[in-house]
């Protein structure tokens, strides 16, 4: 077989229909659109209109709260931090830190800082500096020797 002797399945590809182009294609004239009104024009898009009806995202009750304070923090499990330190991306040594933590793969973007939690096993004796930490990871960590230093939240910086 040659480059040249190559094709598409029978079907696999289909001609964009030609729409406004005379009445005898089929096509013409209004181009399958129909005949005035709201529809029949670009850019319409009646998104949840229910011919008049109350739409059902206003007959149903609203729901929760959204709280506009709450604080975004990455999740570093301590099993995650204990296979960065096997594969030599953290030094166990050294006091671990967030931007140490960034760096490692071990968390992605930080925004509020942060939080240890208590997934996975530890087994290297370690220091952590953190946002936050939760009961379970400070037990796993000092059970391993180490300390967990929890500083709170990172306060951004203006401008980001």
């Amino acid at each position: 077989m040659q480059l040249n002797q190559i094709s598409d399945n029978q079907g696999a590809t289909k001609n964009r229909k030609r729409v406004g182009r005379g009445i005898g294609s089929g096509k013409g004239k209004t181009s399958g659109a129909g005949q005035k009104g709201q529809k029949s024009r670009s850019g319409v898009a009646i998104k949840g209109f229910e011919g008049g009806q109350m739409p059902i995202h206003r007959r149903l009750p609203k729901r929760g709260f959204n709280n506009i304070f709450r604080k975004d923090f990455a999740v570093a499990n301590i099993g995650r931090i204990q296979t960065a330190i096997d594969a030599g991306k953290l030094d166990a040594s050294a006091t671990i830190t967030i931007p140490m933590l960034q760096e490692a793969g071990v968390v992605g973007k930080v925004v509020d800082g942060v939080r240890l939690l208590a997934k996975g096993e530890l087994t290297a004796k370690i220091n952590v500096e953190v946002s936050g930490a939760s009961k379970g990871a400070v037990e796993a960590v000092e059970k391993a020797g180490g300390s967990v230093t929890v500083t709170g939240p990172v306060k951004a910086k203006k401008g980001e």
